[in-house]
């Protein structure tokens, strides 16, 4: 009986060890506590108002809402805001966005509207610390130079942003080079990773064993079941992000659930703490 308890402990000690979150301070959780953000802009469903665009973004800052925003580089180390790898759903212009430089990229357009894709330092510019930011960053062949370009406009940026990113590299660079910005792990459930991700890799994903190189302060998990280990980190103390929230959803169930909410297609109040 006592070897079976002290296996038990020493279990428990390595999955506090490898789950446990990153530390953040009062203002940090302050500055994203009860925030609904508008996941890539308040863009609308018929696309008149196209996701990641300048107007999607200037329409979350009139209506107070925060706003979860992605980023990527062009062909010419551009930091551009977009959302796909390809540009066929939303430019209906087939290749990667990696393969055009920023001077074709923005001679295209978003949905078929006037709206092209914006360069960071431009959005960045329009927002102006009005409201805080979630920052997806993508993650690709080039997450180095993405992650210094990134670092570099966010330190010339005076407003509420924090961080976030599928793979755990970036999370981890972010951790080692401006552990003052509050990061965050995007996960899912591992199964809602098919097609996406290695086996492997999402089994470790979606059951957060990768926080042992991130230690990232919030999880900003999706729509499936929550696994057993993730809800251990967040009861170690990460603040609980969800994505994507949309009408159809129990609403206050995510709102009670959660410290941020990440939502589209219908309009909350602005914070709903």
């Amino acid at each position: 009986m006592a070897i079976f308890l002290w296996i038990a402990a020493v279990c428990l000690i390595l999955l506090w060890f490898v789950l446990r979150p990153g530390r953040f301070d009062a203002a940090q959780r302050e500055a994203v506590l009860g925030v609904n953000h508008a996941h890539r802009g308040l863009h609308t469903q018929d696309t008149s108002v196209p996701e990641n665009s300048l107007a999607a973004f200037r329409a979350a800052v009139q209506a107070g809402y925060g706003i979860e925003l992605d980023i990527q580089l062009s062909k010419d180390g551009r930091v551009v805001v977009f959302h796909d790898d390809t540009l066929d759903r939303v430019c209906a212009v087939h290749g990667r966005v990696d393969e055009y430089s920023f001077d074709q990229l923005r001679e295209m357009r978003l949905c078929g509207t006037d709206e092209t894709i914006p360069l960071f330092s431009q959005v960045l510019e329009e927002i102006d610390g009005a409201v805080p930011l979630i920052v997806e960053l993508k993650m690709g062949p080039r997450n180095n130079e993405l992650c210094q370009k990134a670092l570099a406009q966010i330190r010339a940026y005076h407003g509420p942003l924090c961080i976030e990113s599928f793979d755990p590299r970036i999370v981890f660079w972010f951790r080692k080079n401006a552990p003052d910005i509050l990061r965050g792990q995007l996960t899912d459930r591992p199964c809602n990773f098919k097609g996406q991700a290695h086996p492997v890799a999402a089994f470790l994903l979606g059951h957060l064993f990768t926080n042992v190189l991130a230690r990232p302060q919030f999880i900003a998990h999706g729509p499936g079941k929550k696994t057993l280990t993730a809800r251990l980190a967040e009861s170690m103390g990460a603040l609980r992000f969800c994505w994507t929230v949309r009408p159809g959803d129990d609403i206050a169930a995510k709102q009670e659930e959660n410290d941020a909410v990440i939502f589209e297609f219908y309009q909350p109040e602005s914070r709903f703490r």
